[in-house]
């Protein structure tokens, strides 16, 4: 039996002490924060109760495997667990709206046709097929195995070339696809919404980006009951079960090396705890600048994400009156001047008119009686370097902010009824908020081949040894999924060793 110790209470470290814990280690958690999740926090005032982090689940079958490989109990018997129907609605720029149902590759299509006519839907549908290609290509590699040592061959984009006449043109980024391939506004502005959900820039994202809404479209979105927070609470309680022990409110703020080796951790009260191996599950760059571990310049960092400058801006809005019985549970309200958006993450500013994601949740346990309705709207922004000097979130003033939360409540009116005289009260959180909570202000987005490399996440295995990364910032990225795939990867490694070659 080993002692491991783990850095931080974020889902994928979380994911990594269960698995460690059923395996016969002794696992404990040492989190700086009071409570455990991370990301997938919660807001509560007046009855009211919001995610702030992801609110809806993708691929499911990872915490469901999880919960069957950490114990009798499966994930349904945890957690309720429902799919959203429809999976979204999106209200374009020029005011089309149209609903996705979920998970059904025909009713998208039909629905894409009857909304936007002119053979939108064949096209989508065409498109899905090569994004199913790219798919196809990167899953196992991207998603369950640890990275080789040599990752050169995901520096090309695996998203294939388009087929015009007797030539092939390989698009360069996510926006070349929608271009070049969908050839409607709209589709486009669908497509890249989901790179923007992701904290993408879809002008500079790879083709590969497509990957993402094929895996939302063909695997369904899902709902936890009670909020996403729900599955933290639940992940949380698992670990509790397999004996793992949360010390909360510890930070770490040294990783000891003995040998070549990591041998146990420091916390800020100077107390060390020695241990075979060390799991850290928080953000890789805040590890860094932060010297809890050690480097002498940026070049000594692991490969990570760090093309990725964005981040999110959430509004907790808290509504008199029901929400209607036939309300969509998500609605994409997209930006009316495209460039303006993706000019502003580009350059590090706040666009004139964001694209919002507007979540209404059908939950009771959200709100304080049925007279009432939580819903949350979230942008996604620029965020800026990992040193918190560079960041615009240090210089922002919060008229700017309010400003900007302002636009967002306009844009999400389209989504909701009556919204500007039913709303009681707001509260805006920022990538600020962020960075005081995790050590960042960006948000990680999941692994992508292509971009010579660019947004694929730091291995797993640390450049020291037995030093491993998980969450977010690790391979296979960020993202609820993905958090969850990246405590099996290490979880693997750890019990394994080096013959690990991934999940079956």
């Amino acid at each position: 039996m080993a002692r491991i110790v783990v850095i931080g209470a974020g889902m994928g470290a979380m994911a990594t002490a269960a698995r460690l814990a059923v395996a016969g280690h002794r696992v404990t958690v040492y989190e700086q924060a009071e409570t455990y999740g991370g990301a997938v926090g919660r807001f509560e005032r007046d009855g009211f109760a919001f995610d702030t982090g992801p609110g809806l689940l993708h691929l499911p079958a990872v915490y469901r495997d999880l919960f069957v490989k950490t114990g009798r109990e499966p994930l349904e018997r945890c957690v309720e667990l429902t799919q959203v129907d429809p999976a979204s609605c999106h209200v374009f720029a020029d005011g089309t709206a149209v609903s996705l149902p979920n998970a059904s590759r025909a009713g998208i299509v039909s629905a894409l046709d009857a909304a936007l006519g002119g053979g939108a839907g064949a096209r989508w549908g065409e498109f899905l097929n090569r994004a199913r290609d790219a798919w196809d290509r990167s899953r196992r590699p991207l998603l369950e195995e640890p990275l080789p040592p040599d990752v050169k061959p995901f520096a090309r984009d695996p998203y294939p070339a388009e087929r015009t006449g007797p030539l092939r043109r390989r698009a360069a980024t996510l926006a070349d696809v929608g271009r070049r391939e969908l050839r409607d506004p709209r589709l486009a502005a669908l497509l890249e919404s989901h790179a923007l959900a992701y904290g993408f820039d879809p002008a500079t994202a790879p083709a590969s980006a497509a990957v993402l809404p094929y895996m939302e479209q063909t695997f369904g979105s899902w709902y936890v009951g009670g909020g996403m927070r729900a599955l933290a609470d639940a992940v949380h309680e698992r670990c509790r079960e397999r004996g793992v022990e949360f010390v909360l409110g510890a930070r770490v703020t040294d990783v000891l090396v003995k040998d070549g080796r990591a041998v146990g951790v420091e916390l800020d009260d100077r107390e060390t705890v020695g241990a075979d191996h060390v799991v850290a599950g928080a953000p890789l760059p805040a590890l860094y600048r932060d010297e809890v571990l050690a480097w002498e310049s940026t070049d000594e960092w692991p490969r990570h994400q760090h093309t990725v400058r964005t981040g999110r801006v959430t509004v907790c809005l808290a509504l008199r009156g029901a929400r209607e019985e036939d309300a969509a549970h998500r609605t994409v309200v997209h930006s009316a001047d495209r460039e303006d958006e993706l000019d502003a993450l580009a350059r590090g500013r706040l666009c004139d008119r964001p694209t919002v994601v507007v979540l209404r949740p059908d939950d009771a346990r959200l709100r304080p009686d049925a007279d009432h309705e939580a819903v949350t709207v979230t942008a996604t922004v620029a965020a800026g370097g990992v040193w918190a000097s560079e960041n615009l979130w240090n210089t922002v003033g919060g008229p700017a902010v309010e400003a900007f939360a302002d636009r967002m409540v306009e844009a999400a009116a389209a989504a909701v009824p009556g919204l500007r005289e039913r709303l009681m009260w707001r509260v805006v959180r920022t990538p600020a908020d962020t960075f005081r909570e995790t050590g960042v202000f960006q948000v990680p987005g999941p692994a992508l081949a292509g971009a010579r490399g660019a947004l694929l996440p730091a291995a797993n295995p640390a450049p020291l040894d037995g030093l491993y990364f998980a969450g977010g910032w690790a391979h296979p990225g960020g993202g609820l999924a993905h958090a969850g795939m990246s405590g099996a990867l290490v979880a693997g490694l750890i019990v394994e060793g080096a013959d690990f070659r991934g999940s079956r």
